[in-house]
């Protein structure tokens, strides 16, 4: 908590954005690094008059205020030099300093793909938002998306549809708020199923018209792709579309009529190179590498969920089996159990995948 506070210093002063603070850490190993320092700094890094005052006199009760926010169940801030940081999002030139997460924080390392588009589209756009979400979901894919108004809408209901729903939902508020204010059902929905909302701005921060082309860019960026479905030749949709192709991330788009005007956006994309889509399963053909990527990594989110959750007695269990095969008679003795009890336990942990069978009475941890 000590080193965020200065994070949040740093990530509060006027006139210091992402690359900003990026140049700052080529100086200094860390923003405390750099406050201790700030007196001596000078030609290296440029700092205005108005943003060294901030620096100089930081707002440390807005600041307190949010790490105790941070403090809470459900809450998380994220700082790019945290273990918790987005490998995905760390690779984009502009990768915010600091994230706030409402909710499931973990969800921003899986494998996900963007859906977005018009905030005014037709019922077919509407629905195929909904079924492409829902099946890319069952698919084990986590649905990101920036809460807005039709696509962005369907799109988290359709992931919250699906039998394990997952839908990260990236604002351009602070996640203390909910914008448009109809949305607070969903945005409820979305933590309350496990998803999360993020933001890089500040707790209470307003919805600005400014915001919105910046926060896309995280939205593509935590992606392996960004699916259009419907969006006008001038459309939000299109800057997140670019910023998915600038960071080097496929970029798929749904045709429609030639007279839809919503498919405008669409067609543009395709012509400059996304690629076509026409069922959802196109999205997981073109990127078939993420197929046993997207299912083993699900697979171990689910077993890492499992073993945390493991009641105490049965984590102890499991420390005494390695990787290499383990008899139950080695499990015994290292255990202190009766053999009886060894079973039992070794039945219920190879039940959740926690442990394999082999013949002759030996085990092994899974891999």
């Amino acid at each position: 908590m000590n080193q965020l506070k200065y994070w949040l210093a740093l990530h509060h002063a006027p006139y210091v954005g992402p690359m900003k603070i990026k140049s700052i850490l080529e100086f200094f190993a860390d923003p405390t690094e750099f406050f201790e320092n700030l007196g001596d700094i000078t030609s290296n890094i440029k700092l205005n008059d108005k943003t060294r005052k901030a620096l100089e006199n930081p707002n440390w009760e807005n600041i307190e205020k949010e790490l105790n926010w941070a403090s809470l169940q459900n809450n998380k801030i994220i700082t790019l030099n945290s273990p918790d940081y987005p490998d995905l999002l760390k690779e984009i030139a502009d990768a915010p300093a600091v994230v706030y997460v409402h909710g499931n924080h973990s969800l921003l390392k899986r494998e996900q793909i963007a859906i977005v588009g018009s905030r005014n589209p037709s019922q077919s756009g509407r629905n195929n938002a909904f079924h492409f979400a829902k099946y890319l979901n069952e698919q084990g894919v986590t649905i990101t998306s920036g809460l807005a108004l039709g696509i962005d809408f369907e799109s988290h209901r359709g992931a919250l549809a699906a039998q394990n729903p997952s839908t990260i939902a990236v604002v351009a508020t602070g996640v203390d708020r909910v914008y448009p204010a109809r949305h607070k059902t969903i945005a409820h929905e979305i933590i309350e199923n496990g998803g999360a909302i993020i933001s890089e701005y500040p707790l209470g921060s307003e919805p600005r018209r400014e915001n919105f082309p910046r926060r896309n860019r995280i939205i593509s960026g935590l992606s392996l792709g960004t699916l259009v479905v419907e969006a006008a030749q001038k459309s939000g949709s299109l800057i997140t579309a670019r910023h998915a192709a600038e960071q080097g991330r496929d970029v798929f788009a749904i045709p429609s009529s030639i007279q839809n005007p919503l498919a405008k956006g669409c067609h543009q994309l395709i012509r400059e190179g996304a690629k076509l889509v026409e069922k959802a399963e196109h999205i997981l053909e073109e990127l078939d590498h993420i197929k046993c990527v997207v299912h083993n990594s699900h697979s171990a989110d689910l077993k890492n969920d499992r073993l945390e959750n493991l009641d105490p007695a049965y984590k102890n269990l499991l420390d005494c089996i390695g990787f290499e095969p383990t008899t139950i008679d080695e499990i015994v003795q290292l255990s202190g159990l009766t053999p009886e009890a060894v079973s039992s336990m070794l039945l219920v942990l190879e039940l959740q995948d926690c442990v394999e069978s082999l013949p002759g009475s030996i085990y092994s941890r899974s891999q």
